[in-house]
């Protein structure tokens, strides 16, 4: 507790708290009382105890150095940091994962010191090449997109004087001297010798730890069903309808809004089996989480010595697949979920050249589903562990 005088008090403490994606983060809190009644409350997030320490520190000396006039300090003190904390605190949608991580990283920037009201379209040049010098153009694009929707509800809905017109200015700039830049399309294609590696290490492990995640599954199911890693995790059984062999995808990824597009895909034979071959212990079909799956793939493909794969490549094999075998673009986005046919236009190239999959061995070793006692241990691997020590 601060008391700068007999009639103004101020608090001003530290709370610790962990975020959706298990890391922690310290928020800053200031509350100025006058004549018993709060007058101005403002809040910081930070990474680091120390940083959230030191603001408070520096913040409590612009207070008490305005005495009276805490309109100045409303607008003078409030930065780019805080206008990036607000957004991800207030925001009623959800933030993805990819966006909450590049507003956490753009807080580490110079930049973000800033005040609201100094900000203009030469500094958010600066900042861009800052990150150009390490980053490729479409990644500086995606900051500066993730930024601007900052910028656009600062001023309008929280008073903060982020210049919506600065950023426009900044993108045009940025595009012109090549700072910022489309991406290139991948066409990156796993062999089957590739798969074959990947599919025995994730096996072999699964084997010696049935509890832990089966990869191998996961791997398959998205080759197949041409599913992204979030995606996968939110399959639920209720909605794999069997019958109709199709599955309701939630939140598919769009360029508009994600949030809310859900959408029912074909899912082809060899998806649908090794779905049905996975255990009914969960309400999801594989209830993992999407860092996990990420994790897995990429240090297997290091210990394995595969390079330049990603996950996400499954997906751009399993639609490289199906027009191999002889779909048309319609038949295709009907598994993919894309809504535009224009995106699948990267595929017209291919030719059809049959299945390389057919007669392929993990087609079975993929879709035989766990003994049972397996699926209990995986269900319960503690309550199997317990029954084994008595």
């Amino acid at each position: 507790m601060f008391r700068f005088s007999k009639s103004c008090s101020a608090m001003a403490h530290i709370i610790e708290r962990k975020r959706k994606d298990g890391s922690v983060a310290y928020l800053a809190q200031i509350a100025i009382k006058r004549k018993g009644k709060w007058v101005h409350r403002e809040a910081r997030s930070f990474d680091r105890k120390s940083a959230a320490s030191a603001w408070l520190k520096k913040r409590m000396k612009e207070i008490e150095a305005a005495g009276e006039d805490l309109s100045s300090i409303r607008n003078r003190g409030r930065t780019l940091a805080d206008a990036i904390d607000r957004y991800t605190r207030e925001s009623v949608k959800e933030i993805g994962r990819t966006k909450a991580q590049v507003l956490r990283a753009i807080c580490e920037y110079d930049i973000a010191d800033m005040a609201c009201s100094d900000i203009q379209s030469h500094d958010i040049v600066a900042f861009a090449k800052e990150i150009g010098a390490t980053r490729t153009p479409s990644t500086v694009s995606n900051y500066l997109s993730h930024l601007g929707a900052v910028f656009a509800l600062a001023r309008p809905a929280w008073g903060m004087e982020l210049d919506q017109q600065a950023m426009k200015d900044a993108f045009v700039v940025c595009s012109r001297l090549g700072i910022t830049g489309k991406g290139r399309s991948r066409d990156r294609r796993p062999t089957l010798d590739e798969l074959d590696a990947l599919l025995t290490f994730f096996e072999d492990k699964h084997t010696r730890r049935p509890s832990s995640l089966p990869m191998h599954r996961v791997v398959g199911f998205a080759l197949f069903s041409t599913r992204r890693q979030e995606e996968i995790t939110r399959v639920a059984w209720d909605g794999l309808d069997t019958e109709h062999s199709r599955v309701f995808i939630t939140d598919m990824k769009h360029p508009g809004d994600k949030i809310g597009n859900d959408v029912w895909c074909d899912l082809p034979e060899h998806a649908l089996k090794i779905a049905l071959a996975m255990p009914r212990n969960k309400d999801m079909v594989f209830p993992y989480h999407s860092d996990t799956i990420s994790a897995s793939f990429t240090r297997a493909c290091k210990f394995l010595g595969i390079e330049d794969l990603r996950f996400h490549d499954l997906r751009h094999e399993g639609v490289s697949r199906l027009f191999e075998t002889g779909l048309s673009i319609p038949q295709v986005a009907a598994v993919s979920g894309h809504r535009s046919w224009s995106s699948l236009q990267r595929y017209t190239h291919i030719k059809q050249t049959g299945d390389k999959y057919e007669g392929w061995e993990w087609l079975d070793r993929l879709t035989v589903p766990l003994p049972k006692k397996k699926a209990q241990r995986i269900a319960n691997p503690k309550a199997s562990i317990n029954k084994t020590a008595t």
